[in-house]
């Protein structure tokens, strides 16, 4: 890894470019699908509604620290879904410190309904790539994940272990 002068700009400029690319995507295919079905769903609430369906009974701090935010953001969010009648916060049978969330028959309904339209958006968008492209797309970004856990973590602010209902 460059440690200075051009190779320094070089690689922070391939990371700039990655990180634009990877948001233009996801500007460009899922905010859109998820927006189009749920209009009144804002995508960070859409993030916290899939985390829930992958990860059943899981805590407010587990989907805090899956996205690197805080306690009182998630518990922003989780607030606006239980409004909408999408998931449920119950407590913990054996911690009443800590809120497990669940989704509601909606909530599962609605998260099943819009990761089908986010594989049918990308399924069209892949089409019209070649099956070269495609395939080192995949490649690319198998490596792209395989070398992020060697990335050094940033220091994670605290979510507030302690302090009430996580």
């Amino acid at each position: 890894m460059a440690t200075g002068g051009k190779g320094a700009t070089r690689w922070t400029a391939e990371a700039v470019r990655v990180l634009d690319l990877l948001n233009s995507l996801g500007t460009t295919i899922f905010r859109q699908l998820v927006w189009q079905k749920a209009a009144d769903l804002t995508f960070a609430q859409s993030q916290v509604l899939f985390y829930v369906a992958e990860h059943p009974a899981c805590h407010m701090g587990d989907v805090a620290k899956a996205f690197g935010v805080t306690l009182p953001a998630v518990t922003h969010i989780v607030d606006r879904l239980e409004q909408k009648e999408l998931l449920v916060r119950g407590d913990h049978p054996a911690d009443r410190r800590i809120y497990v969330l669940e989704l509601t028959r909606t909530g599962k309904a609605l998260a099943e309904e819009l990761q089908a339209l986010r594989v049918r958006g990308l399924e069209r968008v892949l089409a019209r790539m070649s099956v070269d492209n495609r395939r080192r797309l995949v490649v690319g970004l198998e490596a792209l994940v395989d070398a992020a856990p060697q990335t050094p973590d940033v220091e994670a602010k605290p979510v507030g272990a302690g302090r009430g209902k996580r």
